[in-house]
């Protein structure tokens, strides 16, 4: 199973000028999409005085939830050529926002979905893209008298982040990518006396 997925570190710029039309491009990396309205709401203030402001965003590793929106422009113009892009690159929980300032030329729908997908390109190139893997947390229970069964165990697992509660009894949260989870869970199972909980 694939369970890592593509994604870009932080926001970057881009910039296309297409017969005096000037596009500005910006990619940021969002989580959700309360987060991309406030940043297309932040954006069409910054840049009231621009004739469109066009964007397309994609979310989750599974890349199933994306929309587009073309601001005005003909449609099917502006927010699936920007979609296109990150689509190319295979990204995800990302967010790309076209501005543009138009420049007394029409330039068409090839024009425009020309001009929109260099533009978006333009912010990909620019960006830093980093590959993120898909986690699943577990959490364990057990007694102290298992610590040392327990902590063998996730030795063997590289990738493995804990966090743990040990007053009572013992607690750990476990992280770890999705492809490795089952894996250990059955390890962990294995020890008796100890209680997995998949969260």
């Amino acid at each position: 199973m694939d369970d890592t997925y593509k994604t870009v570190e932080g926001p970057a710029e881009g910039y296309v000028n297409e017969k005096k039309s000037k596009f500005l491009s910006f990619i940021f990396p969002v989580k959700n999409a309360e987060e991309v309205k406030e940043l297309v709401d932040m954006y069409r203030k910054k840049y009231y005085d621009a004739r469109h402001v066009c964007w397309a965003y994609m979310l989750g590793w599974e890349r199933d939830e994306y929309r587009v929106n073309d601001d005005g422009e003909p449609s099917g113009t502006a927010g699936k050529p920007i979609l296109g892009q990150i689509n190319s690159a295979e990204l995800t929980d990302v967010l790309i926002l076209v501005v543009r300032y138009f420049g007394g030329t029409l330039l068409g729908t090839g024009g425009l979905i020309k001009a929109y997908k260099e533009a978006a390109a333009d912010a990909i190139t620019n960006a830093a893209v980093m590959e993120k893997t898909v986690d699943e947390v577990i959490e364990i229970h057990f007694d102290y008298i298992l610590l040392n069964d327990v902590m063998r165990v996730l030795k063997q697992f590289e990738t493995v982040q804990w966090k743990q509660d040990f007053r009572e009894t013992c607690r750990m949260t476990l992280q770890i990518r999705r492809s490795l989870s089952t894996k250990l869970k059955e390890t962990l199972s294995a020890i008796y006396g100890v209680e997995v909980n998949h969260c």
